[in-house]
């Protein structure tokens, strides 16, 4: 692990290490696209600053010092790094999140083949996996309204994510998922699209699929959200960074 640069605060580079840390995971997993999609992290403090990756960076390469500080305009202030540069897109749509939702800490946008499947499919989401159970009645959508370039589109953006949503399915575009922290976007994340890939693999089947009662499905997207949930979401965040344990030193570089 190197040391952090001079002027930057523990802190700072604590959440740097554990967002690196995320987007090598989702590299791992194989939920990226080149250099496209983002995942940010709000920082601490009155400012609104998040970190973002630089742009043209793959994410199986993160490291701690490759993530850029912007502000809320998508301007960088990142003083350690100021030559970095992120993507519009990436700024846009996590950005509007952001500074909406001061419960959502990270956010995770992906553009995966199953996520994809799903966003172009009219039903979206099916209630035929416990995977989707997880967001029964707790995904929102928001309407392709073509590449995110546009500031004026956050507005619909946030509207459509509403004040509880933690999911969103962006029609003909792919997946979002959000949380208070990284652990919990990542298995936010993590089960979204596992129900994507069961559902398209299901449909491809071409029979009658079966699902749970309202009754059912209900009870248990209630049940991912009781007590106790916090600690399975820390315990398979640990696990899962331990796929990745021996890139930590070059990651939180």
């Amino acid at each position: 692990m190197s040391e952090r640069p001079a002027g930057m605060s523990a802190q700072e580079w604590a959440a740097r290490c554990d967002l690196a840390a995320l987007y090598r995971l989702i590299a791992h997993l194989r939920m990226t696209d080149l250099i496209d999609t983002h995942i940010s992290l709000r920082l601490e403090g009155p400012d609104g600053h998040f970190l973002i990756n630089r742009y043209g960076t793959l994410f199986e390469r993160m490291k701690a010092s490759t993530l850029v500080k912007i502000d809320g305009e998508g301007r960088v202030v990142d003083e350690c790094y100021p030559e970095h540069r992120v993507n519009r897109a990436g700024f846009v749509i996590h950005s509007a999140i952001h500074q909406a939702r001061p419960d959502l800490h990270c956010v995770i946008h992906t553009h995966t083949a199953a996520g994809i499947a799903v966003s172009a499919q009219a039903q979206g989401l099916l209630p035929i996996s416990q995977h989707a159970l997880k967001f029964y009645n707790r995904v929102a959508y928001h309407a392709y309204e073509g590449i995110a370039l546009r500031t004026a589109e956050r507005e619909q953006l946030v509207k459509d994510l509403g004040p509880r949503h933690k999911a969103m399915i962006l029609r003909n575009h792919g997946l979002l998922a959000a949380g208070g922290s990284t652990a919990e976007a990542f298995i936010n994340i993590y089960f979204l699209e596992r129900a994507c890939q069961a559902q398209v693999q299901a449909l491809a089947g071409g029979t009658a699929l079966l699902t749970p009662t309202p009754e059912t499905c209900e009870f248990t997207a209630r049940q991912f959200e009781s007590e106790g949930e916090e600690e399975i979401v820390d315990l398979a965040w640990a696990a899962a960074l331990e796929m990745i344990e021996q890139q930590r030193d070059d990651y939180c570089s």
